[in-house]
């Protein structure tokens, strides 16, 4: 087994080696040997370099200014692949640099009314000569037409809405979701629009959100229709989950105008979580529970078991104690005159 002392004494080892084969010889003749390549692969790459080669580089392609109400149904082409001769110093030195600056072209100087936008190649060509070096030849430009076709939509305001799963930490839950803008000018043709009544995010995937999380997402592509805006931002505000419990009285309807419930005991306990924010504002007033007449002749029993009719929207696991009543239905006393 290793231990400090035997590592110490393999590492002195090692060194001792190392230092005998750079001073020994055979080392230094190797050495000699290796400066040599290295002084001729280098003479051999600048030869190299020096012949002329093909290449093809790619520059990306931006469409901008593009009206509202144009939907693309086909998109033009996202980069222009140009095949180039040259040096192998020049071409090297385009391939490092990878990222060309995007071939800019406005819509409404090609747009024709037509549905279909043409753009020839000298309408980017120099776009394209003025990245190159002068000693750069042009073989190929491909696609040689930038083309691509569009429709005119009808405008509709819908609302956005969240897709995807969305979970909270074991404490906390999701009190509010919050887009901006909350509805967005989606423009289509009547028969897509007709279809539409929200527009929905790309789906999200988040769990264990304990902190109020804001995201800036796109929205999920339809074809044949174009939102204005594609992206929002969605806010996902949190709260923390205490518990509250409250007395509830247990109330009789439907009873004969002689007759009257009777129960014990007379109010139960609901327990609840509920989030610090709505804390204070939730009381005993906003559940209801109720036990209708017919219900307790149809039990055949005296204790009966009790249901919330109505809680607020913002409780959850709630719990009631006890679960069962006992009951009495009593004659109710009338005055005589």
């Amino acid at each position: 087994m290793f231990n400090t002392k035997n590592i110490k004494y393999y590492y002195n080892q090692l060194i001792g080696r190392i230092r005998n084969f750079i001073l020994s010889d055979s080392s230094s003749k190797f050495l000699i040997f290796l400066f040599f390549f290295i002084i001729s692969l280098g003479f051999w790459l600048l030869q190299t370099l020096n012949d002329d080669y093909e290449t093809t580089i790619s520059f990306p392609v931006r469409v901008r200014r593009i009206p509202n109400d144009v939907v693309l149904t086909s998109d033009p082409p996202a980069q222009m692949r140009v095949t180039v001769k040259d040096k192998g110093t020049i071409l090297l030195n385009y391939i490092m640099r990878k990222n060309f600056t995007p071939l800019i072209l406005d819509f409404d100087d090609y747009d024709q009314g037509r549905d279909v936008v043409k753009i020839p190649r000298p309408a980017f060509q120099q776009s394209i000569f003025s990245q190159l070096n002068a000693s750069t030849s042009i073989l190929a430009i491909s696609p040689d037409t930038i083309e691509f076709t569009y429709s005119k939509g009808n405008p509709k305001q819908i609302p956005v809405r969240l897709k995807g799963r969305v979970t909270a930490g074991r404490l906390n839950y999701i009190s509010d979701t919050i887009f901006t803008p909350d509805s967005v000018i989606v423009y289509a043709p009547q028969q897509i629009l007709d279809t539409m009544t929200a527009a929905y995010t790309t789906p999200l995937s988040l769990q264990n959100v304990t902190d109020t999380t804001k995201l800036y997402v796109e929205l999920e592509k339809i074809k044949g229709a174009k939102f204005v805006p594609d992206n929002v931002a969605v806010t996902l505000a949190t709260d923390i989950f205490t518990e509250k419990s409250v007395e509830v009285p247990i109330i009789g309807i439907n009873f004969p105008a002689d007759k009257m419930l009777r129960t014990f005991p007379s109010k139960v306990k609901v327990t609840f979580r509920i989030g610090l924010k709505e804390f204070k504002t939730v009381r005993a007033e906003d559940f209801i529970i109720t036990i209708s007449y017919e219900d307790l002749l149809r039990s055949g029993s005296d204790n009966y078991k009790v249901e919330l009719k109505a809680k607020p929207r913002e409780v959850n696991d709630v719990h009631i104690s006890p679960e069962y009543v006992d009951f009495l239905i009593e004659e109710r006393l009338t005055d005589e005159h």
